[in-house]
């Protein structure tokens, strides 16, 4: 059986020490590092992320991301479609690229252990 893109996301998220996941407040299924959301899922179709400025047009360049639907024309936002395997994986490694961020800048939450931490993807 075939796992549907936001199962494969979100086991692969959710394996990373101090990440949850779970519904948000405006219909999305968001991934949070302590009280830092590093994405958020609506369904199999896409995937919305927040970037430092740099970071976001580094990605917007590469084709990585485009404008996060609800802030156009603004750095920052994104978003990304998921249509095939490949999204789901890049998907996975933004979220990953967040994770990094916010763990490098603010540590694990307590209860995750440093030991845990999951090797990067």
């Amino acid at each position: 059986m075939t796992q549907r893109p936001s199962e494969r996301i979100t086991e692969e998220v959710t394996s990373w020490p101090g990440v949850h996941a779970g519904p948000g407040s405006r219909g999305e299924f968001a991934f949070t590092v302590g009280r830092r959301q590093i994405g958020h899922l609506h369904g199999d179709r896409s995937a919305h992320f927040s970037f430092p400025k740099q970071v976001w047009r580094e990605l917007f360049e590469h084709g990585r991301i485009t404008e996060h639907p609800v802030f156009p024309g603004k750095e920052g936002p994104a978003a990304r479609r998921i249509e095939a395997d490949a999204d789901v994986a890049d998907v996975i490694a933004l979220m990953r690229l967040n994770y990094d961020r916010v763990v490098d800048r603010y540590g694990l939450p307590a209860g995750a252990h440093p030991s845990e931490r999951a090797p990067a993807a």
